[in-house]
């Protein structure tokens, strides 16, 4: 679930930034060679170039939306948001450095790869409520990202990342690359996992998070209840993939990209893959592996929330360990108050 400014209390975003400054200034950087510079708006297409603003950012999200291309804490201020479309042609991806967002951009960057289709993103900081501004409802009624135009299509936009993924793969995915024939078996199972991951992971994990990051008010009962629950959903994929190299058949898909954003951030709710759920870490080591994947998650910037930068910390920050260590006690502490007992399924 994305962070919205509406649902942070100012003492939230105190913690938030005294939590991951520290990573940020161990020097996180993106997973790959692949750095693209901090803007707000940016085509893929070096012949559909456009004017580019850089990334605003403020004190937290300088900390938790990284680049190895930064700027100075000056400079990131001054820097202003998106006001409109950027783009006359193609695609146009509205996005943010969130679980949500990164499967938009990693499913893009595979469509690129495959057969050479461009698109144009924008970020969207959902911190200082830009996708609640009115050119912005226009594409996305919720107000939530991601959100994508396609301006070849009379400007048809489509919100919610499972719809997202559906209509790329029907439209742009004719060789079923990373999707399946709508009359295979595969395309439902895919279809069934896609929803499980849109009605369970997403919203219980990021339930989690709140719960046990980011609430004012440190609450027992919702602590465990969410992590519990997370715990048990990543139970559930554990077993799927018990035997299994991808979620659906035999092939990296869409039912994987909509999980992925999701998995590559366990460690922030204190869930460790490659000790709790050892297929699940195995899969998500194969994903990441995967070039398109690894551009993906750059974009709009790479995040200080993933597994990989949060372990970092966790190796070379004693603070930064001790307040995952008293966050570990107190997610036990609630487990045990309530009698939580592992069980998956």
């Amino acid at each position: 679930m994305p962070l919205q400014q509406s649902t942070l209390s100012v003492s939230s975003l105190r913690t938030i930034r005294s939590l991951l400054s520290r990573s940020h200034s161990k020097g996180v950087r993106s997973i790959t060679a692949y750095n693209p510079p901090a803007i707000s708006s940016q085509s893929t297409s070096s012949r559909n170039s456009h004017t580019t603003r850089a990334l605003p950012l403020n004190s937290f999200l300088r900390a938790s939306y990284s680049t190895s291309n930064q700027q100075t804490p000056q400079q990131v201020e001054e820097m202003s948001e998106p006001t409109g479309f950027s783009a006359k042609s193609g695609i146009e991806l509205l996005t943010f450095g969130t679980p949500n967002g990164y499967k938009v951009s990693i499913l893009l960057e595979e469509l690129k790869e495959a057969y050479g289709k461009e698109y144009t993103w924008q970020s969207v900081n959902i911190m200082k409520n830009t996708q609640k501004e009115p050119w912005f409802i226009a594409a996305c009624a919720n107000g939530r990202i991601p959100a994508i135009v396609d301006h070849d299509r009379n400007d048809f936009s489509v919100f919610e990342g499972l719809a997202i993924l559906g209509y790329l793969t029907r439209r742009y995915d004719p060789e079923n690359k990373v999707s399946f024939p709508v009359d295979s078996n595969e395309y439902d199972e895919a279809e069934t996992w896609m929803a499980w991951q849109h009605g369970g992971v997403g919203p219980m994990q990021g339930q989690a998070n709140h719960f046990l990051r980011f609430a004012k008010e440190k609450i027992p009962y919702g602590i465990q209840r969410y992590i519990g629950e997370t715990e048990r959903l990543y139970g559930v994929l554990n077993a799927r993939l018990e035997g299994r190299d991808y979620v659906v058949g035999n092939k990296f898909s869409i039912a994987d990209i909509n999980l992925v954003g999701w998995a590559n951030a366990t460690l922030l709710g204190g869930i460790d893959l490659e000790t709790q759920f050892p297929n699940v870490h195995k899969w998500l080591e194969r994903c990441l592996a995967r070039p398109a994947v690894q551009k993906g998650f750059a974009i709009p910037s790479a995040s200080s929330f993933s597994n990989s930068a949060v372990k970092k910390s966790l190796e070379t920050d004693p603070e930064f360990k001790k307040q995952a260590e008293q966050s570990a006690k107190l997610v036990q502490d609630s487990k045990d108050k309530y009698g939580y007992k592992y069980s998956s399924p």
